[in-house]
């Protein structure tokens, strides 16, 4: 039986990782959910104010947010280990925020899947990056 190499399992997670770009880009939960399993839970701070667990909280703002056609993206980091995967995705103009999202993925079935999500939101566009 042949096992995928590092390369095929590298581009199925960038491949992953279009549909969660995607669902940001168009302001779309539905374009968004095939990144993510279905029981995934997401962290962070919106300024002081805790954020999760439920991704449906995700989705609910996504869907109240404007499209962003001028959204950018740059996975700074792809970390993969048989059927575990951690990346950073960087998001430039979000809606006008900027994120930097710490991903876990699981391949499941053979399907690569968003389990975990942590993010830090940036002060702003102008201001400091945070980096």
């Amino acid at each position: 039986m042949s096992h995928p190499s590092h390369i095929q399992e590298y581009q199925a997670i960038i491949d992953t990782l279009g549909h969660y770009i995607a669902g940001n880009r168009l302001a779309s939960s539905e374009a968004m959910k095939p990144a993510f399993h279905e029981q995934a839970t997401i962290f962070g701070l919106n300024g002081t104010e805790f954020f999760g667990p439920e991704i449906q909280q995700l989705y609910d703002d996504i869907d109240r947010f404007p499209a962003s056609p001028d959204l950018q993206s740059s996975v700074t980091r792809v970390d993969i280990v048989g059927n575990a995967a951690s990346v950073r995705l960087d998001l430039d103009n979000v809606a006008g925020h900027r994120f930097t999202d710490f991903l876990n993925l699981l391949k499941i079935n053979g399907q690569w899947a968003v389990v975990s999500k942590v993010f830090y939101l940036h002060p702003g566009l102008d201001g400091p990056t945070g980096a």
